[in-house]
């Protein structure tokens, strides 16, 4: 590291940590990361444990947990709560293999309509692009349009409203 344990500076924590310095002061306002005491004349200062926390978040975002469900999961960090945390953790995979079906329907939904554009041949209007073209209640001019699954590729995509930050 190039600060000492516990001495280091907000810039130096992200580095370690391998995010911003925006990313550390929007973990403290959120409260996932105590905002350290900043002695007068001083900077603040911060050490080990707080990169260890940094990283945590991270891996815990990196599995597809909100920063709501971090701060639950670092709220039941002192060993008694294993039962909730993978409650949690349930969830999550739950959801992850929700996504994991819809991201294969989208697969299929895609390899239908490359199949198709290959086989094209002549002036015909391309049946890729004819796919697409659908209106949002799924009404389009050829079947594999209307058997492409909207709800899915929005889940999947992350194009609904209710998308997670």
């Amino acid at each position: 590291m190039s600060d000492e344990p516990d001495h280091l500076t907000i810039g130096a924590l992200a580095q370690e940590a391998g995010v911003g310095v925006e990313t550390i002061r929007y973990y403290q306002r959120r409260g996932l990361l105590i905002e350290p005491n900043r002695p007068y004349g001083s900077v603040r200062r911060y050490g080990l444990s707080d990169i260890a926390r940094v990283r945590f978040v991270k891996r815990s975002q990196q599995l597809g947990f909100s920063l709501d469900e971090v701060a639950e999961l670092l709220r039941l960090d002192d060993g008694t709560h294993c039962d909730e945390a993978r409650t949690l953790a349930e969830t999550r995979l739950v959801d992850v293999r929700r996504k994991l079906d819809d991201l294969r329907q989208i697969e299929n939904a895609l390899a239908e309509l490359v199949d198709r554009c290959c086989a094209a041949r002549g002036n015909l209007k391309c049946p890729l692009i004819t796919g697409l073209q659908m209106t949002s209640d799924g009404s389009a001019s050829d079947g594999v349009a209307r058997r492409m699954p909207v709800p899915a590729v929005e889940k999947a995509t992350g194009s609904v409203r209710s998308r997670r930050r």
